[in-house]
C-alpha cells in the first residue's frame, strides 16, 4: 500500500471512530441487548438476568410459542434448511405457495407474494408498477422502507402531512393538476412510532373522488387489527377498496422475518417477473413459512390472542397514565412514553433494565427532534402481574429521575 493510500485509509477510519465517539458523548449511542433464551413476554439476558420484556413486536406472544417451534420443525424435516437459490430458478416449493395463498384468503386479497424481509417488499413494489407518468403520494411519517423504495421509483414524489386528510386531497389536487397517469397513496396502516391508526375509510374515500389507488403496510396491524385480526382495513371497515398490502411475518405473524405484498393477480405478476428484491433474493426458508402457516391457522380459529392483547393494551395505557406519565393516545398496543429529550430518554431505558425490565429509548433521527421517548409495546403473552411489576417499575425510575412527580 502506498502512502498517500494509506494516509487516505486513516483519514476514513479516525473519521467513522470520531462519529462513533461523538455518538457516546451525547448518549445517543444504541446498544443492543444480547438475549440468551427464547423470545417471550420474560427474557434471559447473556448474563442471566431475567427481564419482563416490553419492547419486542411480539404482539400475540408467538415468537418463542412451542407449537411454532415445532410447526418450524416439521417443515424444516419436509423441505429441509433452505433452497440455495431464488424462487424462479429452484427455489420454490409447495410450502411457499400455501403460505401464500392462505396469506391471500386471509387479508381479502387475490394473491400474495413472499420476500425475503418486509423491507424489501416496500423496497421492490414501486419501481415495477410505477414511472415518471405516475404520481405516489406518501405519508410524511411512512415507514423507512417505503421511503427507500419510493426513492428508486421514477414516479413524482408527493408528500402529505402526517395522517392529515386535507393535506392529502391538496398533495392529490396536484398530481392531478400536473396530469400525472396513474396516482397511489400510501400509507402505513399503523405508524409504529406513534401507534396511530391511518384513517383509512377516508383515504379510501379520497382516493375514489380522485382516481387513486390505495397501499398499505400493514406490518403492525396484520394478525390482530380488526375484528378478526384481518388488518387496519378490517378495523376500518374498508376490506375490497385496498390496492396493495404489504406486511411481515415477523411480528405478530410468527415473529420470525420474511415479507409479503398482497394485491391482484396482474400487480403481483409483475413483481414475480420484474421487482429486483424478489428476483435477487434467496427464497425464504421452510422453517418460517411452515411456522407462519401454523400461525394463520391459530388467529384464524380465534380472537382469543387478540382479544387478551387489546385487554393488556387497555389496562397498561390507563395505569400509565394514571401514574403521571404522557403518552400518545391511541388503542394500539403500541405504547410511547414520551420523554422529549434524547439523554433522558437514554437513562430512563437503562435504569428500567436495571429494574428488570427491557425497554428502549427512541430519538431523532427514528423520531422527530425533541420528540424522544421510551416505546412499550403489549403482547398476548404479558400477564397482569408482569404488567403491573412494569408499572412499578415505571413509577419508580419515573420518580427517580424527576420525570414523574
Amino acid at each position: 500500500m502506498n502512502t498517500v493510500n494509506a494516509t487516505h485509509q486513516a483519514a476514513f477510519y479516525s473519521g467513522l471512530k470520531n462519529t462513533i465517539d461523538e455518538l457516546r458523548e451525547a448518549g445517543l449511542y444504541k446498544i443492543e441487548r444480547i438475549l440468551a433464551s427464547r423470545q417471550g413476554a420474560e427474557v434471559v439476558d447473556n448474563e442471566g438476568r431475567h427481564l419482563i420484556n416490553m419492547c419486542a413486536n411480539n404482539y400475540l406472544g408467538l415468537s418463542g410459542n412451542e407449537t411454532m417451534v415445532q410447526a418450524s420443525i416439521k417443515a424444516t424435516e419436509q423441505f429441509g434448511y433452505g433452497l440455495s437459490s431464488v424462487r424462479f430458478i429452484c427455489g420454490t416449493q409447495t410450502v411457499h405457495k400455501q403460505l401464500e395463498k392462505a396469506l391471500s384468503e386471509f387479508l381479502g386479497m387475490e394473491e400474495t407474494i413472499l420476500y425475503a424481509a418486509a423491507f424489501d417488499a416496500n423496497g421492490g413494489v414501486f419501481e415495477p408498477l410505477f414511472d415518471s407518468e405516475d404520481a405516489i403520494i406518501s405519508d410524511a411519517l411512512n415507514h423507512a422502507s417505503i421511503i427507500d423504495g419510493i426513492r428508486l421509483c421514477k414516479a413524482a414524489r408527493y408528500r402529505y402531512a402526517h395522517n392529515d386528510m386535507t393535506d392529502l386531497e391538496v398533495q392529490l389536487k396536484a398530481a392531478v393538476a400536473e396530469g400525472k397517469r396513474h396516482k397511489i397513496i400510501v400509507t402505513d396502516g399503523v405508524f409504529s412510532m406513534d401507534g396511530t391508526i391511518a384513517q383509512l375509510d377516508k383515504i379510501c374515500d379520497l382516493a375514489d373522488r380522485y382516481s387513486a389507488l390505495v397501499m398499505i403496510d400493514e406490518c403492525h396491524a396484520s394478525g390482530f387489527m380488526g375484528a378478526t385480526g384481518r388488518g387496519t382495513h378490517e378495523h376500518h371497515k374498508v376490506m375490497g377498496r385496498i390496492d396493495i398490502i404489504t406486511g411481515t411475518l415477523g411480528k405478530a405473524l410468527g415473529g420470525a422475518m420474511g415479507g409479503f405484498v398482497s394485491a391482484r393477480r396482474e400487480v403481483v405478476e409483475i413483481l414475480r417477473q420484474k421487482s429486483r428484491p424478489y428476483l435477487f433474493s434467496n427464497t425464504l426458508a421452510p422453517s418460517i413459512v411452515g411456522a407462519s402457516l401454523e400461525v394463520l391457522k391459530i388467529i384464524s380459529a380465534s380472537t382469543q390472542l387478540r382479544d387478551r392483547l387489546h385487554a393488556n393494551t387497555a389496562y397498561f395505557r390507563q395505569e400509565i397514565e394514571r401514574l403521571g406519565f404522557t403518552i400518545k393516545p391511541g388503542t394500539h398496543p403500541v405504547v410511547p412514553v414520551m420523554l422529549f429529550d434524547a439523554t433522558v430518554a437514554q437513562k430512563f431505558a437503562a435504569r428500567l433494565y436495571e429494574l428488570g425490565i427491557l425497554v428502549s429509548g427512541f430519538f431523532y433521527p427514528v423520531v422527530p427532534m425533541g420528540q424522544a421517548r421510551v416505546r412499550v409495546q403489549l403482547s398476548a403473552a404479558h400477564s397482569t402481574e408482569q404488567i403491573d411489576k412494569v408499572l412499578s417499575a415505571f413509577s419508580h425510575a419515573g420518580r427517580e429521575l424527576k420525570i414523574i412527580g
